[in-house]
């Protein structure tokens, strides 16, 4: 699943080609992804604007004239940028949205369709007061984001901290891959209690989970299946993987084999000897 570096190099990726465009038209091929794509969008947005492309957490804002296009993309879902509109390629079997500009267009794939691509309204108020956004965490670049918070916010709890990074309601964006990773840079076992880690200890993890993130989106996120960003090439962040997805391989750090464990029906990755 596209995690938050993957949704900000997306970002980054098409913002230049599409911020301060003219939306001529939207074609919509298919009904639903996740929720309903909304009827008449075409209607809605043509000859609006697209004023800016932000992020909150792992879901892509679009602000338009008259309010906010909200883009998530699932586990499969990537979005390109395609530039010369005359000689548009054909739409394939999972190319369901396209947002076509006076200068490019701005093509939807979602192969499983666990994706999003919703309408909200400048009369509906605030986009941060959207049911999908309201309950998110702190950003983790944010200035609102330390160990301090990650502290405060765990007395009490016996879940694993991994748990409790993934749940996103303290800080949004560290999937699973990143959550891993940043686990054993702050030397922290996957499945220690929240509730039982100090303060010194998750200082060390959110600057990790800062530094983790901030490689992986310089590098183009991670690509291990689906992703690819607005120019359609891969990431490469995995060439960097310490742990994720190398079980039995040597730790980078002591040569112990790195282990593999199920969370929440999701992989986890860690050192048995850096991660205490």
């Amino acid at each position: 699943m596209p995690e938050l570096p993957e949704v900000e190099v997306t970002r980054r990726g098409i913002s230049p080609h599409v911020a301060g465009q003219r939306i001529t038209r939207a074609d919509v091929r298919v009904p639903a992804l996740r929720w309903p794509v909304p009827p008449g969008l075409d209607d809605l947005l043509r000859g609006q604007t697209l004023r800016r492309v932000e992020r909150r957490g792992k879901y892509l804002l679009l602000a338009c004239d008259q309010g906010w296009l909200l883009v998530h993309l699932g586990m499969t879902g990537t979005l390109r940028v395609l530039p010369d509109v005359a000689a548009l390629p054909a739409a394939g079997k999972h190319d369901h949205v396209d947002l076509v500009f006076e200068r490019c267009v701005l093509r939807y794939r979602d192969p499983r369709r666990f994706g999003a691509v919703l309408w909200h309204p400048a009369a509906a108020g605030d986009i941060l007061h959207h049911p999908l956004l309201s309950a998110l965490g702190v950003e983790p670049f944010s200035d609102a984001f330390s160990g301090a918070l990650l502290h405060a916010r765990t007395r009490g709890r016996s879940v694993a901290i991994k748990q409790a990074l993934l749940a996103g309601d303290i800080v949004v964006g560290v999937g699973n891959i990143y959550a891993s990773e940043s686990l054993f840079r702050a030397g922290i076992h996957p499945r220690a209690a929240a509730g039982r880690i100090s303060r010194a200890r998750y200082d060390r993890l959110a600057r990790a989970i800062r530094e983790i993130l901030a490689a992986a989106i310089d590098k183009g996120g991670s690509t291990l299946r689906d992703f690819v960003g607005s120019d359609g090439q891969s990431g490469y962040f995995q060439l960097d993987y310490f742990v994720y997805d190398r079980t039995g391989n040597p730790c980078r750090i002591c040569q112990t084999p790195i282990r593999q464990i199920v969370q929440g029906q999701r992989s986890t990755f860690y050192c048995p000897h850096c991660q205490r």
